[in-house]
């Protein structure tokens, strides 16, 4: 019996390759290839689809073809879109992991492989953010613009954003992800609708491209909305924009990619996938119809995706892309420090503890963090307390500042202070005028010199200060660990950014296709229902 399909023409010409020879598909079938679904008295069963359109092997005569399922391939998991807009080959993407973890090389290694990919540009000083990008661009060339960098909100110094986006516009950098914003800032909407043009077929055409991380509604739809006009008239008064330029911003949504950000590590709401997902969708398709948008925001998803089933689910569940960020510290690309990758490695889902917020201490902001190994949560918790409880360091009693300084800081407040003080100097002056006339505020200072420092002893690999290790990370990290288990994965020198990515992928395919066959009928061994890292290329 004949099958006629047209799919082999769209498949791309260089796929992943199994190298280990084992099976590369449920049923033994490659989820590249179409699937005859066959029924019969004995129940439903699949076969293979040979070259000329057959289905190979012959069909008894109290059997019927009741179907053909589809190829599948992890470019195709998404929204075929995301790829078109970024020129990468998957829709994923390797997340920007603060202060530089998410680092050049990684960055690179990812681009190359065809993943999207930021760098970790938050958290670092702008002659940072400009070196590495530099670095990157030479890497890569110009044909090459699947990567990124982040802009995080930096509510205690407002004037580095827009330091950063005229840094992203000078330099070329055609994509930006947003996160930590509570609501759209002018370094936002300035290169969101700076470069704006309409194409000859009537579309309007991006220059930079804005990714923004969200976990609530009422954050995510001003980033799905065209930008307001109390942040354009300003740009446009103060020569940034033109009147072109706005008047196109006022018919796109300022994001064309909207993160949904579940339970991840670092800054996280801890939402729940299944709950948050689907609202944001739904805002998307409601907001585009509102505003007569052309096409709608395209809506990913990041946080808790560790295994090739946490992957398949959001695509099922609708993403247009996928965002990993946890996994991806513990690789050999990652800035952490060797030290810090190995206490990574060991995580299990449940490893993971809220600490303070090393740059919105005193709003009371947590991130998520690694808790076996380190003293770093508590401690961190530990200062909060203290901060809401006392007015300043004069005011605590002896014992109290003792502890402070031998069990936690490590230092005499008098000596952070004083690093304190020359490092806003150079970055932040306001600061310091600020703390000399705010007691409080100077302590609040010096704690956030022991949360900032965390991080950075994790990436430097400082072990004598392991119990102050800052590394962000959440239950994914766990969740990939158990996977990984007796696998070439499992040992840390073998975690490359692009053998995690392409390996979560191909079994996330591998899933899909259990899936379409569960669905049809055919029962499944538990061998068909697991795919194991392998290389991959």
């Amino acid at each position: 019996m004949e099958v006629r399909t047209a799919v082999k023409a769209l498949r791309p010409a260089d796929d992943p390759a199994m190298s280990d020879g084992a099976p590369t598909g449920p049923a033994g079938i490659p989820v590249r290839s179409p699937v005859a679904v066959v029924a019969g008295p004995g129940g439903v069963r699949a076969a293979r689809i040979a070259a000329n359109g057959n289905v190979a092997g012959p069909i008894g005569t109290d059997e019927a073809l009741v179907g053909v399922l589809p190829p599948v391939y992890p470019e195709w998991l998404g929204d075929r879109s995301f790829a078109s807009a970024h020129g990468c080959r998957f829709p994923y993407v390797v997340g920007e992991m603060a202060r530089g973890i998410a680092s050049t090389d990684m960055v690179i290694a990812a681009a190359r492989a065809g993943l999207m990919t930021f760098f970790g540009s938050a958290g670092l000083a702008i002659p940072e953010i400009d070196e590495a990008v530099t670095r990157i661009r030479t890497a890569l060339g110009s044909d090459l613009r699947n990567w990124g960098t982040n802009l995080i909100h930096s509510p205690q110094e407002t004037h580095m954003e827009m330091q950063f986006a005229e840094l992203m516009l000078a330099r070329g950098v055609t994509n930006v992800s947003a996160s930590a914003f509570m609501r759209l800032a002018p370094a936002i909407v300035y290169l969101s609708a700076r470069g704006l043009r309409r194409a000859p077929d009537g579309s309007i055409r991006r220059r930079t491209h804005i990714f923004a991380k969200v976990s609530r509604v009422e954050v995510a739809r001003p980033f799905l909305s065209p930008a307001p006009e109390t942040l354009l008239r300003p740009l446009v008064d103060a020569g940034k924009l033109t009147a072109d330029e706005a008047a196109l911003a006022r018919e796109i949504p300022v994001a064309g990619d909207i993160t949904v950000e579940a339970d991840s590590g670092g800054h996280t709401d801890n939402r729940p996938l299944p709950v948050l997902l689907p609202r944001i969708l739904e805002l998307a398709e409601r907001t585009a119809e509102e505003f007569g948008f052309a096409e709608r925001a395209r809506v990913g998803v990041g946080g808790g995706l560790g295994t090739p089933a946490a992957i398949v689910s959001a695509f099922s569940a609708g993403a247009a892309y996928v965002v990993t960020g946890s996994v991806n510290q513990a690789t050999v690309e990652s800035a952490l420090s060797e030290d810090g990758r190995r206490m990574l490695a060991e995580a299990s889902m449940t490893d993971v503890a809220m600490a303070p917020a090393a740059d919105m201490f005193e709003m009371g902001v947590e991130v998520q963090v690694l808790k076996r190994g380190t003293m770093f949560a508590q401690r961190g918790r530990e200062l909060y307390r203290i901060y809401r409880t006392y007015a300043s360091f004069e005011e605590m009693p002896p014992d109290v500042l003792k502890a402070l300084e031998g069990q936690i800081l490590g230092r005499p407040v008098d000596e952070i202070w004083s690093e304190t003080q020359a490092f806003f100097a150079e970055r932040n002056p306001s600061e310091i005028e600020r703390a000399e006339a705010d007691a409080k505020h100077r302590m609040a200072l010096v704690f956030r010199w022991y949360l900032f420092m965390g991080a950075q002893w994790a990436r430097s690999g400082e072990t004598r200060r392991r119990a102050d290790y800052q590394i962000w990370c959440g239950p994914a990290m766990g969740a990939f660990n158990d996977w990984a288990r007796g696998s070439f994965l499992e040992p840390v020198e073998n975690r490359t950014v692009v053998q995690i990515g392409l390996n979560l992928l191909e079994g996330a395919a591998w899933l899909s296709r259990a899936n379409q066959l569960r669905l049809a009928g055919v029962p499944l061994s538990p061998a068909d229902r697991a795919f194991s890292p392998r290389p991959l290329r």
